[in-house]
């Protein structure tokens, strides 16, 4: 795993597992940066999936993991800013093909649907896993200027 550095973000129902998965990737030797939840009290997921997101696409951080209760949140807070290419993952033929296909930035769990043990397997796949290229470079490509195109409309 080359990945040496990595932020981090959850709502109240990402928080168990978010800290479990910050003692794993320290375990590794990655630096983490936690931009909350701080605590299992009620919290809603979008400023932290935005902090986060923000982050990574501003190249502050080169991946970055979300946790909610079913993931789905914090992808579409996620993609909305360009230059993150959040994937939720439930597998880890779902994360190895989001990094090899779609290089992908963020990894996105749903805590209510991925257990600790399947989530460190999830995580490390993602993080040692590396863009294919070749013809998804291309299609990487389309995105960019479909971002651009949604810049330059606004």
């Amino acid at each position: 795993m080359d990945i040496k550095r990595v932020i981090i973000g959850s709502d109240h129902a990402g928080f168990a597992l978010k800290e479990k998965l910050k003692a794993h990737l320290r375990k590794k030797g990655v630096r983490v940066k936690d931009v909350g939840a701080f605590s299992q009290e009620r919290s809603d997921y979008p400023g932290f999936a935005f902090d986060l997101a923000k982050a990574v696409a501003g190249k502050k951080f080169s991946r970055g993991i979300l946790v909610c209760k079913t993931g789905i949140g914090n992808s579409i807070v996620a993609n909305r800013l360009a230059g993150v290419r959040a994937a939720l993952c439930y597998n880890t033929d779902a994360a190895r093909l989001s990094r090899e296909h779609n290089d992908s930035n963020v990894l996105v769990l749903g805590s209510h649907f991925v257990k600790e043990k399947q989530a460190r397997k999830i995580l490390d796949i993602w993080l040692s896993t590396e863009f294919q290229g070749g013809r998804h470079k291309r299609r990487l490509r389309q995105i960019e200027d479909i971002e651009e195109r949604i810049r330059d409309e606004q």
